[in-house]
């Protein structure tokens, strides 16, 4: 397939939209040339795509900017550029695609912007449905998401922070994440976990000389009890805020023990995570999970005595998984009866283990629209709600992951991440700390080195760019 745009600068942008239509395979192979001419002629801009393909097909878009739009010409003129190719493409290949022209990760974003400028949440949702072709279906869940984020608290003194242990016991087939399996890095644990320490009270120290206030604590991965009781409590140790909600993630199964729950209780943990992904054993031996769906039943129920708010993760399209098998392990989750829920549907990533075609080849788009459909009713019947949604590049069918929650027990930390309000101060290889400012509502990052063994030896470097990133006098 050949694309062109007279347009340079919209090129990526608009390779997007047709990535919504074709596999890379389809791209590579099929033999279609796709031309999109676009002129701005004062307030008016000019669209005209044309096909030659099996079949000759045009398409043109004339739209008028308004004098608001004029001020932000380079936005808009994106955003109408990539309607008019979508519109040309779903005319071509009669695909209708439930999230429309959306390519960002973060839709709620967007309705956040259309709510402000129609004055309503009805409206906002309409013009997702009327402007960006997004399906009633989906308009609708970007607002009982948004309904349903409460807890969402914009203070340029507050601020998140963020712990980042990538280890793991074993690599997913599907994890792009940096995560390092615990058996090929153990050289590095000690100096990793003194480094993350040296990080975390130099964090504690600028957060104290720019009075800042911590709202909630994540610890993530990797796995972070892939570690030690032992190092677990030394890096607890050092985050001995008085928060509301502390979470540390505690995904895998085989990594749980007494001693390691007793040490998150020690140190106030109020919220973890034990994820299963499926509650099939021949999936999770496919996809290079090192335990079964007997372990994580057995782990949840060593932990529930502890009272913490439990969230439990389900993905969506997993190799060979049919509907039945995810009904069946969500039904699973259920009986559980976890305080969270999150429903991700499979992206595969270039650095993760599964190549984009391989998984093509194995899962059925409409099945896993269908798996994710079912988790929203079936969720939504028992007393769980949406409270934070995001996509990503590569998702199956262009589809989403969604955060459910029972009432009062949505994360914060979360809402803050994916609605970008939040200010979070970062430790750790490969972790990101943002600076929010809410006038321009606009976010800065500075982002950690990623390697391990460059992480431990630049730990220092680290420190003085975010002395610098969080200098509120500067």
């Amino acid at each position: 397939m050949k694309f062109t745009t007279n347009d340079n600068y919209l090129f990526d942008e608009l390779l997007l939209i047709l990535k919504l239509f074709y596999s890379a395979k389809e791209i590579e192979q099929c033999k279609e040339q796709i031309n999109q001419e676009i002129t701005l002629d004062f307030n008016t801009l000019h669209n005209t795509i044309s096909i030659v393909g099996e079949k000759p097909f045009s398409h043109s878009k004339t739209t008028v900017l308004s004098k608001q739009e004029l001020n932000n010409v380079t936005k808009y003129k994106k955003q109408y550029c990539k309607i008019a190719l979508y519109e040309a493409l779903q005319g071509y290949t009669n695909k209708i695609l439930p999230w429309g022209t959306l390519t960002g990760i973060r839709p709620t974003k967007l309705f956040y912007e259309l709510k402000k400028e129609f004055g309503s949440a009805i409206l906002a949702k309409n013009q997702l449905i009327s402007k960006y072709y997004v399906s009633p279906q989906k308009a609708e869940v970007v607002y009982e998401t948004v309904k349903h984020q409460t807890k969402m608290e914009i203070n340029d003194n507050l601020i998140d922070f963020y712990v980042n242990i990538p280890f793991c016991t074993s690599k997913c087939y599907y994890c792009s994440f940096i995560s390092v399996p615990l058996n090929k890095c153990e050289q590095f644990i000690t100096p990793y976990v003194n480094a993350l320490i040296t990080e975390i009270r130099a964090a504690k120290q600028i957060i104290k000389n720019n009075n800042y206030i911590v709202k909630s604590i994540y610890i993530g991965g990797g796995t972070p009890t892939s570690l030690s009781a032992e190092n677990l409590d030394k890096i607890l140790s050092e985050l001995n805020y008085p928060v509301k909600e502390f979470t540390v993630e505690a995904g895998r199964p085989d990594t749980i023990t007494k001693e390691k729950l007793d040490v998150l209780k020690k140190h106030n943990v109020t919220r973890i995570s034990i994820n299963p992904q499926t509650f099939s054993n021949k999936t999770l031996k496919l996809i290079g999970r090192e335990h079964t769906s007997e372990d994580i039943i057995k782990t949840y129920n060593l932990a529930k005595p502890y009272n913490f708010e439990i969230n439990m993760d389900l993905i969506a399209g997993l190799k060979n998984e049919s509907f039945l098998t995810f009904k069946k392990s969500l039904t699973k989750t259920l009986e559980l009866n976890p305080q969270n829920i999150t429903v991700h549907t499979l992206s595969v990533k270039r650095t993760s283990e599964l190549s984009e075609e391989e998984n093509k080849s194995l899962t059925n788009e409409l099945e896993v629209g269908k798996m994710v459909d079912y988790a929203y009713s079936t969720l939504i019947k028992n007393n769980y709600f949406p409270y934070y949604l995001y996509k990503q590049k590569n998702m199956i069918g262009n589809l989403e992951n969604i955060g459910y929650a029972k009432p009062k027990t949505e994360c914060i930390f979360n809402i803050d991440t994916m609605e970008e309000v939040a200010s979070v101060i970062a430790c750790g290889a490969n972790a990101i700390s943002k600076r929010f400012y809410s006038l321009q509502n606009r976010i800065e990052r500075q982002p950690n080195v990623k390697n391990l063994s460059d992480y431990i030896s630049r730990v220092q470097e680290m420190i003085a760019k975010k002395q610098e990133f969080f200098n509120k006098s500067k």
